[in-house]
């Protein structure tokens, strides 16, 4: 028996989220089918972050195990015979046995994109999120400055979130605008709650908007209070750009800071 690691990518427009659930389909499921006729056992996978509805990856990890005597470098490529258009698998590697993408330290960078201009690009609506109202961007990176750091993290999650702790640690946070009118908020952290990237980027688009000053960040953390961060930027917008473990994160990561 061995370990396999796959990284992900895939497009979650039409997926019900990472984790199988009964009222529809979702990328878990497309996999672990996959790759059990592919191999001729019972796979299932094991994911690092188990992404809602609607939103996207570049690089997603999971492991599973197998006897299969293909080489674990070439599965990945006989897995994206089957898999469909949107969901395709960057790498495969074998793995120590031990290895869990969700147990072992690691880093996670979210991206959430902003069209920001007065009229919508149709070629964007799958991943970034319009928004006709002019959003400051210095006023939206004041305010994400807040965040950087460990704080508890309460009012930026779900109501629904059932997590004994709700502390984390955010190593970065950036907001930066292109020549093309597109509003990148990129977020750098060991680990998330329920749609915090999500209600991040809503609240950050309240601080572009006026709605709230930068200022008011602190209080939002320190109100533990969901009803005081903004809302829940829609999820076409969010994509995981990859997830880095401990022996790959220090030259891999710098190189992604520098070039934002």
């Amino acid at each position: 028996m061995k370990r396999i690691k796959l990284v992900v990518a895939y497009d979650g427009t039409d997926y019900c989220g990472w984790q199988v659930q009964p009222s529809g389909i979702t990328i878990e499921e497309v996999l672990n089918r996959s790759l059990s006729e592919l191999l001729g056992e019972d796979i299932q996978v094991t994911g690092a972050s188990r992404t809602d509805s609607g939103v996207h990856s570049l690089g997603n990890v999971a492991v599973f195990d197998t006897e299969t005597r293909i080489p674990a470098d070439k599965i990945c490529l006989a897995l994206n015979q089957r898999l469909p258009e949107d969901i395709v698998v960057q790498s495969s590697c074998q793995v120590e046995e031990d290895f869990h993408p969700r147990r072992c330290y690691s880093e996670k960078t979210y991206e959430y994109r902003i069209l920001n201009r007065k009229i919508p690009m149709p070629t964007l609506r799958r991943d970034t999120y319009f928004c006709y109202r002019n959003l400051d961007v210095k006023k939206m990176q004041q305010a994400a400055d807040y965040l950087v750091g460990e704080h508890d993290f309460k009012s930026f999650c779900s109501v629904k979130t059932d997590v004994e702790h709700t502390v984390r640690r955010i190593l970065s946070c950036e907001v930066r605008k292109s020549p093309e009118d597109i509003i990148t908020i990129r977020v750098i952290g060991t680990g998330f709650l329920y749609n915090m990237v999500r209600i991040i980027a809503g609240t950050l688009i309240c601080a572009g908007s006026g709605e709230l000053d930068p200022e008011d960040m602190p209080g939002i953390l320190e109100g533990k209070d969901r009803r005081l961060a903004g809302p829940t930027a829609p999820a076409h917008g969010l994509t995981m750009t990859g997830i880095l473990y401990k022996n790959e994160i220090s030259a891999e990561l710098e190189k992604k800071r520098l070039k934002f």
